[in-house]
């Protein structure tokens, strides 16, 4: 865990050096009405981070694929963006592609211990193909791209033919993407390993941390009922399936980074506020499984004591990694 608590001490040190310990100390910051200078130098800290990873990736040469790996609502299409934006800065043109066009045909799937598709398992990616594409793209070579039907459930031929150029550089996104065995026989030296998490910023006070899969939790909340139409208490209902995955597929290897990104924000939960109380209210009003309003009631109280910062919204830049969950910005999804 060196590299998981190498960015939790910088945090730490953002954190002392800001004033903001607490979330008295949020809170006192927000009274004296410095919630956008708050705004302003949280966003100017992480998008340094962003600067720097592009930096080492541009300062060794022979990477040709970046793989960028987080768990839910750690925000990794957001960083994806953005490190994309501070590549091409760095002279290096990113091309996107999708590891879901790689799944296999569904019949070939791996099935669980309940009989079902197990369509997170890396069993379920046709993981042959990635490493010939790979291999073959980094040596000049055309490829043509599959492309995934999952309303059939097979793999096509898509028609999209790429070769990689000399300052081109490959971009996966996906929950195997640290897993040393999805790119098993691909050099190694041409890989660029990136992992995003919210390692949560926040303490209520000296001794109690707020967890970071609640805070991840109140992210995804806040985009699904937004973006997908899904209910906090159905996003509620899921979140243990999506955590059992993640202990499987996703933290056993986030050692395997070769840069770790923390994607929490210092006032994050100031400004969720507003939207999460709303939306967790609902689930109380509405909802009689125990175990849901349980969690509704938790996450209602880790934001009790925090001020809104609702009025400040506005201040959050378009591309903030904020706005994937909060809405508002200038990226596509």
């Amino acid at each position: 865990m060196n590299k998981i608590r190498n960015v939790i001490e910088e945090n730490a040190r953002w954190r002392k050096m800001l004033g903001l310990s607490t979330i008295e100390d949020l809170n006192n910051a927000i009274s004296k009405g410095h919630a956008k200078n708050l705004i302003q130098v949280s966003e100017a800290l992480q998008e340094k981070e962003i600067v720097k990873i592009a930096d080492r990736i541009a300062q060794r040469q022979e990477v040709r694929t970046v793989l960028l790996a987080g768990p839910s609502s750690s925000g990794k299409t957001t960083t994806s963006k953005r490190l994309s934006i501070q590549l091409i800065a760095d002279g290096i043109w990113p091309v996107p592609i999708s590891l879901d066009d790689y799944f296999l045909d569904r019949h070939l799937t791996p099935r669980d211990e309940n009989g079902d598709y197990d369509f997170e398992c890396l069993g379920a990616l046709n993981v042959e193909l990635l490493n010939e594409h790979l291999n073959a793209l980094f040596r000049g070579k055309e490829v043509e791209l599959p492309r995934y039907d999952f309303k059939e459930g097979r793999s096509l031929k898509s028609g999209n033919r790429l070769q990689l150029k000399g300052n081109e550089v490959l971009i996966f996104e996906g929950i195997h993407a640290l897993n040393p065995a999805l790119t098993c026989n691909v050099p190694q030296n041409q890989i660029f390993r990136l992992y995003a998490s919210a390692l949560v910023s926040n303490f209520l006070d000296d001794g109690t941390r707020i967890p970071t899969s609640d805070n991840r939790l109140l992210r995804r909340i806040l985009r699904d009922v937004r973006q997908r139409g899904v209910s906090a208490a159905e996003t509620i209902r899921r979140w243990p399936s999506v955590r059992a995955g993640e202990e499987k597929w996703i933290f056993p290897y986030q050692e395997n980074a070769d840069a770790v990104f923390n994607t929490a924000m210092l006032f994050e939960l100031a400004v969720m506020k507003t939207q999460g109380e709303r939306a967790l209210n609902e689930v109380l009003a509405t909802e009689t499984d125990t175990y849901i309003t349980d969690v509704a009631k938790r996450l209602l109280g880790w934001l009790a004591p925090i001020s809104s910062m609702e009025m400040a919204e506005k201040d959050i830049p378009p591309t903030s990694l904020l706005r994937e969950f909060l809405g508002g910005s200038s990226f596509e999804y």
